[in-house]
């Protein structure tokens, strides 16, 4: 943050001057000139540099993470509901976070909400942090009185999110881990430790066992091509990514995994949990269910959804029910369709999103916790039973040499 002294005029032609607290000089500007200024003259007057080169702070490797959000809705909440204003507000939460992508980010909401900007405006000139289900809730929140509400919501919605995503990730840890370690003694075995043992083979000239002739093939080729071999998997990685980052791509990759025994199953349960607490919490702030439905398309995270979401907004909009639009997708199950009948007959919607959501949020979690229970053994028997594998189809015909003397 930086302090800049300004000289303007207004628009009826008198004389201004000051001083304004932003980001940079660009920033600035842009605040004054949206208070109807025309700047003559600015100039910096003081800065306060944290972790800077030659005045540019270095933010490649910066990022505002999920749980930093969760905690200054959590944050933004409690200040609305003590009655501090927008402005004051987001210049507290600026000069207390640590994290200077935030920081800077909190700076500039502020100076545009000093200059006149609704709180959803200033927040949608930060995509990378703030998306569009984020701002659209603070939107509802502004039009209906209830920001504190609004951002409590929020905070609860991502926690939810970030709390199942982190399970899922530190679940597959091990796992990984254990493939990879898989993964990295095979490849020394094969390149290291095999071609030395089939040396002593060759030197004898005894007939070997087709598996062992199938073992020092495989561990030959390994060692001959191991650059080659590494190449092709690195072109085939980065082709697979951008492929995997189109649209055709992303829709195939999404069919695919939707396919997978057991895993798909998850997957599903996991954009339908998604789905259900998006539509809740918009809902219970007030958003109309087809704008709900819009922004649920954008965030729920996977292309079938998202395109089945995208047609039934349209039949939404000719005058359907919501379960009638859905109905004819068979990646909403039946009950989801009668709950959410129920919910429109009712007039409890949100209520009854709330409690799919609950209901796929604990299967995904038993899922997740089974599946991790049974990979770890699988792996761990799979790497004894390679090793041992390689290990029989060279010693086996070794011991049979020195058996024959």
């Amino acid at each position: 943050m930086a302090l800049f002294k300004y000289s303007a005029v207004d628009q009826d032609g008198n004389d201004r001057s000051g001083s304004i607290d932003a980001v940079n000089m660009d920033v600035a500007i842009s605040a004054l000139q949206r208070r109807g200024l025309i700047v003559s003259s600015i100039n910096p007057e003081g800065a306060q540099d944290g972790g800077s080169i030659l005045g540019r702070r270095i933010t490649f490797f910066e990022r505002v993470k999920a749980r930093e959000i969760v905690m200054l809705s959590r944050q933004i909440s409690t200040l609305f509901a003590a009655q501090i204003s927008a402005l004051r507000a987001f210049e507290l939460l600026s000069a207390e976070t640590q994290n200077p992508v935030l920081q800077d980010t909190l700076s500039s909401v502020a100076a545009d909400i000093q200059s006149g900007s609704p709180i959803s405006e200033a927040l949608s000139r930060h995509p990378d942090v703030f998306s569009a289900f984020y701002v659209n809730m603070v939107r509802a929140g502004e039009e209906s009185g209830k920001l504190s509400d609004t951002f409590s919501y929020l905070a609860g919605y991502m926690d939810r999110n970030y709390e199942i995503t982190q399970k899922t990730r530190n679940a597959l840890i091990y796992p990984a881990f254990v493939l990879f370690t898989f993964i990295t003694v095979m490849t020394l075995m094969m390149t290291l430790v095999i071609p030395r043992l089939s040396a002593i083979l060759d030197e004898v000239g005894q007939e070997v066992p087709i598996y062992t002739k199938v073992v020092i093939g495989i561990s030959n080729f390994m060692t001959n091509y191991i650059l080659l071999l590494i190449l092709l998997i690195a072109a085939g990685s980065v082709f697979a990514l951008r492929y995997f980052r189109t649209g055709h791509g992303r829709l195939m990759f999404s069919r695919a995994r939707l396919q997978i025994p057991y895993m798909g199953d998850i997957y599903q349960k996991l954009f339908l949990s998604r789905f259900a607490d998006n539509m809740s919490t918009m809902l219970k702030s007030g958003i109309q269910i087809v704008r709900a439905m819009e922004v649920t398309a954008v965030v729920v995270g996977d292309p079938i959804y998202e395109s089945i979401l995208a047609k039934a907004v349209e039949d939404v909009r000719s005058g359907q029910p919501a379960s009638e639009a859905l109905r004819q997708y068979p990646e909403f199950p039946g009950i989801i369709i009668a709950m959410i009948r129920v919910g429109e007959e009712t007039g409890n919607l949100s209520e009854i999103l709330d409690t799919i959501a609950q209901f796929y949020r604990r299967e995904v979690d038993n899922a997740i916790d089974t599946l991790v229970g049974l990979i770890e053994p699988f792996l761990i028997v799979s790497l004894a039973v390679g090793v041992g594998f390689l290990l029989a189809a060279v010693l086996i015909p070794i011991y049979n040499i020195s058996a024959s003397f």
